[in-house]
């Protein structure tokens, strides 16, 4: 209560009306599998390995990198396999899918004595004697073994003015504007002056140095110039003094260039190349490459670099970058973070836990098991679905195993029994998009799990319908064709399961034919009535977070009642809840009659919530007959 201890004239807010509940995001979905580049927990690596929020396929192709195969053998002896997660996040944002968050799954491969090798790209540019410049991957992977071009070249704008200090004790020539350990070429301009294009020459190369204990009559400190040994560079009788940069090229892939220019090579510039390639460096996460070299302050090793680097590196190869070892199941489910341990964060799908934006999660590897790892399938399914049933506010879009039979797949679905979770068959055919064919020579396909395309159905049919409407009679983008040919026969075995099919419809497209979960319990069945009921208790579950501590007395049973009024009544109108009128759709108490006074004493506010949630018409039956003119009904 406020205070009145003077007489005066008070102004307060108050608020007359109740507190409102936002509905959470329910599109925004989660992929936890193996890619070829990207955040990831490794040791000693960067502390900004979450995962990603990722909003279209280029982005996350730099991120994540592109859709080339994997070095990877998943069980049927072949070297390299499909990257599933990436071909899954092309899918989703093909079917409508906006928002995706990319957990990483990159495990090591054992050498054979005993360590660990994270398949981190290396390689070391000598420069000075016995010391060097040592370029690594940011992250591991075979994506990191880039082409890399060093050049030392001249400042185009580098022209200073060189006169002596007047007015003060004379230092000799000075170059203004230019930093402690700058390195520069001095000329003589009597001489022919070097054209843009020329080779540097090392023994025309220097570095400044700078005495703050000297200084002229303008408070300016005092300049040098040092040779690589750390002597006074002799200087011509009219110098030419010219700033000397480094130009890093770094070419990943087919199509990704890129140029830093005015790279420094000394700690104490603004653009020191340390800096710029900076491992720890949260602006810059999505850089290829780091530059990993001493901090020390010794000005002659800015001009060994420099002498290093006159011939320039050109498409210079990092390598020991490995995509590394299959992740297994659990290397799927991930490790949760370190308590002890700010440095070790969550992995795999440990790591989507933490995001709580996320409503829909999958594994796109976790059915790519082959041959004698098919019993995988079920394992990684397992991990996914118990993922999903801890974090209570999301569904688990599942892929059986590929080229299963029927048998198989319903085999396969009768392992499991979840109401938060949803299996889709067959696999997808789709043309490879990165192979360009010779003229008359066939495309190359690929099968891709469904889950990729069905989670960007969920998404796109959130945004223009909405959680409440079954995902289900809805086209499917970016195929080929089915990899099996579902009938009505087929599918009237499938359905009763929980098995939603995939389904090509003459004159309608390829569609989404099942909306059900992987559930014997017919109250949840249907996925948009899982969903609905996750979406409403996630956002009364935000929503009333206000309302912990606060007097339990029957002014907060009133303000809690009517907000949930407010929002299941915003629901009806949106045709969430069936029934004509609010009454017939929902209901809320919170009163005497929903706690008791034990409920009271031990601090218990029990608010009971009713919803009449709208279920799709699955059957849709016409029952026609004969009519005469006196016939009666």
């Amino acid at each position: 209560m406020p205070e009145y201890l003077a007489p005066g004239v008070y102004v307060e807010e108050v608020s007359f009306r109740s507190k409102t509940i936002e509905g959470v995001p329910t599109s925004t979905t989660g992929f936890a599998g193996m890619t070829r580049w990207g955040p990831v927990q490794y040791p000693d690596g960067p502390t900004t390995s979450e995962p990603r929020l990722i909003t279209s396929l280029p982005e996350f192709e730099r991120v994540y990198g592109g859709l080339e195969q994997l070095s990877v053998d998943r069980g049927d002896g072949q070297p390299t396999s499909e990257c599933y997660t990436a071909h899954a996040a092309r899918a989703f944002f093909l079917n409508g899918g906006q928002r995706l968050y990319i957990s990483r799954v990159f495990v090591p491969t054992d050498p054979g004595d005993g360590s660990e090798d994270w398949g981190l790209a290396e390689l070391l540019l000598p420069f000075g004697v016995g010391d060097s410049v040592n370029w690594r991957g940011r992250w591991p992977g075979a994506y990191g073994n880039v082409l890399l071009t060093v050049r030392a070249v001249r400042k185009g704008n580098s022209a200073f003015n060189h006169a002596p200090t007047q007015g003060g004790p004379s230092f000799g020539t000075q170059a203004r504007g230019l930093t402690r350990g700058t390195v520069v070429e001095i000329t003589d301009a009597g001489g022919t002056p070097p054209g843009a294009g020329d080779d540097l020459v090392g023994n025309l190369m220097a570095v400044v140095d700078i005495d703050p204990a000297v200084t002229d009559i303008n408070g300016v400190p005092q300049q040098s110039f040092l040779d690589a040994s750390g002597a006074a560079f002799t200087m011509p009788a009219d110098p030419v003094i010219k700033e000397v940069v480094l130009q890093v090229t770094i070419r990943a892939g087919d199509d990704r260039v890129e140029v830093s220019d005015d790279l420094a090579t000394h700690p104490g510039q603004r653009r020191w190349i340390g800096k710029i390639f900076d491992l720890s460096d949260p602006e810059d996460e999505d850089a290829i490459l780091y530059v990993d070299t001493a901090e020390d302050d010794a000005v002659g090793r800015a001009v060994a670099l420099m002498e290093a680097l006159q011939t320039p590196r050109e498409g210079v190869r990092l390598t020991g970058g490995h995509d590394g070892a299959l992740a297994m199941p659990d290397n799927l489910l991930g490790d949760v973070a370190n308590p002890d341990d700010a440095t070790r964060k969550a992995t795999g799908l440990e790591a989507l836990g933490e995001v709580t934006d996320i409503a829909i999660v999958a594994a796109p590897d976790g059915g790519t098991y082959t041959d004698a790892l098919e019993d995988l399938c079920v394992d990684a399914a397992d991990r996914l679905i118990g993922h999903a049933e801890r974090e209570r506010y999301r569904i688990a879009v599942v892929d059986a195993p590929r080229a299963s039979s029927m048998n198989e797949v319903r085999e396969f679905r009768g392992k499991f029994d979840s109401t938060r979770a949803a299996l889709y068959h067959p696999w997808i055919e789709i043309l490879d998009p990165l192979e360009r064919p010779a003229q008359g020579a066939p495309p190359r396909r690929i099968l891709l799990p469904p889950s990729g395309f069905v989670t960007g159905i969920y998404a796109r049919n959130d945004v223009t319908r909405g959680v409440f409407k079954a995902p289900a009679n809805e086209v499917v983008r970016g195929l080929t064709k089915f990899e099996a040919n579902i009938n009505k026969a087929r599918n009237d075995v499938l359905n009763p399961e929980g098995i939603n099919a995939l389904r090509f419809f003459e004159g309608r497209g390829s569609r989404v034919w099942g909306a059900r979960t992987m559930t014997s319990d017919p109250e949840w069945k249907y996925v948009n009535v899982r969903r609905l009921f996750i979406y409403l208790e996630n956002s009364i579950d935000r929503a009333m977070q206000w309302a912990v501590f606060e007097p339990n007395n029957p002014r907060l049973w009133r303000n809690i009642t009517q907000m949930v009024n407010d929002f299941l009544y915003v629901q009806w109108l949106n045709g969430a809840l069936l029934g004509s009128k609010p009454e017939e759709a929902f209901f809320v108490r919170c009163d005497r009659t929903t706690m008791t006074q034990n409920d009271l004493d031990n601090g218990r506010m029990i608010c009971l919530i009713g919803v009449a949630p709208v279920k799709p018409a699955e059957f849709v039956i016409f029952r026609i007959g004969q009519w005469t003119a006196d016939a009666r009904i």
